[in-house]
């Protein structure tokens, strides 16, 4: 497709159906996880068990992306968002209907594998359609997709979960998906000459173990704690299987995930950037529905509605802040962004029990208008650095990354969480039996006392558990803002091979005179 930044104008209609599909799976993501309550009561499972369906979705996810540098350049955007779109389908009708959880698993498996494809292939098209001193306002766009469908996404999700049944997700997800697979059936033509590259059955395991493993090890801390066989085992194996695999890819001579693309500065600067952001940025979507709805007792509703502007401002932004990266560059985008994201979670670590709720959704609201401002140019700045042939590759690592640093950054922050929980509790109660000696008390307290007082040590604990894993983000958030000083405007780099096939038609012109 990259004649089109030549000749064509870029390909509107592909991108459009290809944002509508990116879209509708990317809100399907986080759709149910307010839905999980509800799924334990209907299919009587555990906690632990529904938890399986977000995990599955990410572990596929977490998988499949790696994988798609290799399909990107072996099949045509129409061959393969056809096939993506119609797993997504077929996953999102099965869950519909449902009988039991294992078949509602499986069908969640199937969305995944469908839905990893969608969001690399959309980036690439839009990197390959347009120049770079445009790319800005475009990558704008992918970014309104990127972070207002997950954005939305709970505050829907709260709204259905309390008027209908939860198979209603699905049940309104499956027709769009299936007009989206219509719509490009007919519309999608675009023509990819063949590419006799194979994939390397070795890196496929590899990968699938590596990312599998450290995502499935990461997610598991926050519930198991880090001392748990489970937890540090399959992050040891998932760790030995991603330096296995990176030797690996070093060696081929076509990788299937392409690591040379960190020698380009920009690149890894920018990815480096945003693995920081993820980190940080799940603090809050994180922390502050636990704070929300197990302190201060507001409904799933409610709390959605809590983020629902932030998600707004966020969405009105991305384009405006794709069209100042074309003017101005990504340094002083991400210097601004940055300063605001940490200045916010800052306050966001100085909650009490009765911070006010239009407090708190401006705040959030605040984090986000910064977020707006980091996210698209960065990762933009970085992969316009790359020769054209390594676009797959860049957009494969940076969304297998985000999914990695998201696990760590949730694992890191709920464990924090949970410890400095702890450490509350067992103060307060000192505190509070100090205190009783001191009053010199002549009855003991009645039951109701003692459980009215336990209750509210555990509150206060929590909340100030919550506050020191902010603080925590504050210092990962400060992490980035350090390197964002870093960023330099990117000009596309040489082609090595390029560079190499028109020095050898000087020696050969030479050699003919």
């Amino acid at each position: 497709m990259e004649h089109s930044i030549k000749n064509n104008r870029p390909p509107y209609g592909i991108i459009a159906i290809l944002m509508i599909g990116a879209f509708v799976s990317m809100l399907n993501e986080t759709l149910l996880n307010v839905a999980l309550p509800s799924i334990m009561k209907d299919l009587k499972e555990s906690a632990s068990t529904v938890q399986w369906l977000s995990t599955g979705y990410m572990l596929v996810n977490g998988i499949m992306i790696p994988t798609t540098a290799f399909l990107i350049q072996k099949y045509s955007v129409r061959r393969l968002f056809l096939t993506a779109i119609s797993l997504f389908s077929v996953g999102t009708l099965l869950a519909g209907f449902a009988p039991s959880f294992t078949v509602l698993l499986v069908a969640r498996m199937i969305q995944a594998s469908g839905s990893a494809i969608m969001m690399p292939l959309l980036m690439n098209v839009m990197l390959t359609s347009f120049p770079p001193e445009k790319r800005g306002a475009a990558m704008g766009l992918f970014g309104l997709v990127f972070i207002f469908a997950p954005a939305i996404g709970p505050t829907l999700s709260g709204y259905l979960i309390e008027h209908y049944d939860w198979r209603i997700l699905f049940h309104l997800v499956s027709p769009i998906a299936l007009i989206v697979l219509i719509i490009g059936f007919f519309l999608l033509k675009d023509k990819k000459a063949k590419n006799d590259i194979r994939l390397d059955l070795l890196s496929l395991l590899l990968s699938s173990v590596a990312f599998g493993g450290l995502l499935y090890g990461f997610s598991s801390a926050g519930n198991k704690g880090w001392g748990s066989p489970e937890v540090y085992g399959t992050i040891s194996v998932g760790a030995v299987s991603l330096i296995l695999f990176i030797l690996r890819q070093l060696k081929l001579e076509k990788p299937m995930l392409e690591f040379r693309i960190y020698k380009y500065p920009m690149y890894a600067l920018s990815s480096a950037i945003s693995i920081v952001i993820s980190m940080a940025m799940f603090s809050a979507m994180l922390l502050l529905p636990l704070y929300v709805q197990n302190i201060r007792g507001i409904s799933p509703m409610h709390s959605g509605l809590l983020l629902l502007p932030g998600a707004i401002l966020m969405g009105i932004m991305s384009p405006i802040t794709g069209k100042l990266f074309d003017k101005f560059g990504g340094r002083i985008l991400a210097v601004t962004g940055l300063s605001i994201i940490v200045l916010t979670t800052y306050f966001f670590s100085k909650l009490t029990l009765t911070t006010s709720y239009t407090h708190l959704m401006l705040l959030y609201s605040a984090r986000m208008f910064g977020m707006s401002m980091v996210m698209m140019p960065v990762m933009t700045n970085g992969l316009n650095q790359l020769p054209a042939r390594f676009y797959p590759h860049g957009t494969a690592m940076n969304n297998t990354l985000q999914q990695i640093s998201g696990a760590i950054g949730s694992a890191l922050l709920i464990t924090i969480m949970s410890t400095r929980t702890k450490t509350h509790a067992s103060d307060l109660a000192a505190a509070a039996m100090e205190h009783m000696k001191n009053q010199h008390l002549t009855q003991q307290p009645s039951p109701q006392v003692i459980a009215e007082m336990k209750h509210q040590i555990a509150m206060k604990a929590m909340l100030e558990g919550i506050n020191d894993a902010f603080l925590i983000s504050v210092g990962i958030a400060c992490v980035a803002l350090i390197l964002a000083f870093f960023i330099k405007r990117s000009k596309q780099a040489e082609d090595p091979i390029n560079a190499k096939k028109a020095d050898q038609q000087v020696v050969n012109k030479l050699a003919e005179n």
